[in-house]
């Protein structure tokens, strides 16, 4: 069953979903623009029972706190290490990237910094 969680990043409020269990593989799904975390609620379900599965929404999507222009920069690299940063958090330390069209740039870079914790690369639309 899908579970609704927040975590405070750098003061900031990161809304995700979970669902599976911790002990199977991690898969992490990095959504595409202008959506959230919400474009998975039918793809959660069918992989719950074979993952661990996180999908959080990126500061100024969905759910998560939505930081003025002047507080915080909209790049892929701040974007790639918040995310990262929240993954950490959670201690997730070996996990599949599923890349979607927007996630594709941000994954990309979290993949780049930490080569040993990538066991594979799922990537739709994604740019490079």
């Amino acid at each position: 069953m899908t579970q609704y969680k927040n975590i405070e990043i750098e003061n900031l409020n990161i809304f995700y979903r979970e669902a599976g269990c911790p002990s199977k593989k991690t898969l992490v799904l990095l959504h595409g623009f202008p959506t959230s975390s919400q474009m998975f609620r039918n793809l959660i379900p069918k992989l719950e029972n074979d993952y661990h599965v996180i999908a959080p929404d990126y500061p100024g999507f969905g759910n998560s706190s939505i930081p003025s222009l002047e507080d915080f920069d909209y790049s892929f690299d701040n974007l790639s290490r918040i995310v990262e940063k929240f993954l950490n958090t959670l201690n997730i330390e070996k996990f599949s990237l599923y890349l979607l069209d927007y996630g594709a740039p941000v994954g990309f870079r979290i993949a780049k910094r930490n080569p040993g914790k990538i066991e594979a690369l799922l990537i739709q639309n994604g740019n490079a």
